[in-house]
């Protein structure tokens, strides 16, 4: 039996984000201008971006050259519920990480902990935003379009 094959959605991958490297925030292509990546089973598409890892710091949760998910649920602030949570940053000075955020020193700054024992955490870092990694992909797994 044939039938018409729809293509599967997809979902843009907006640049890539430091995990110990220092990558300049990720919004590195045009909306929609970018590369794109089939969206993962059981995930909805609407309003979800993807960024590459790069660096090793977060090892061995996320490796170079995976694919991170999140949605951002505020465009500014850092929401309550990321606090202990592998999250996607923006900090002050406009460059994009993958980190665990947990609270500074002093309300509005914040503990960017890095899961490799051999990379450093930053401390008390101003963030623009935080928004909670809702799904990994390892590289190998994941299909550009």
């Amino acid at each position: 039996m044939q039938g018409n094959v729809s293509a599967k959605p997809t979902i843009a991958i907006a640049g890539k984000v430091g995990a110990g490297a220092h990558v300049p925030v990720f919004d590195a292509y045009e909306k929609g201008d970018g590369p794109q990546v089939e969206c993962p089973p059981g995930l909805s598409y609407n309003g979800v971006v993807a960024v590459e890892v790069e660096g090793d710091s977060m090892e061995p949760v996320f490796s170079a050259g995976d694919l991170l998910f999140y949605t951002r649920d505020t465009h500014d602030g850092v929401p309550d519920d990321v606090i202990g949570h592998r999250c996607v940053v923006e900090d002050a000075s406009g460059m994009g990480w993958v980190k665990q955020v947990k609270l500074g020193s002093e309300p509005g700054l914040f503990n960017l902990i890095s899961l490799n024992p051999s990379a450093d955490n930053m401390h008390d870092v101003k963030l623009n935003w935080a928004a909670r990694v809702r799904l990994h992909w390892p590289a190998e797994l994941a299909r550009k379009t």
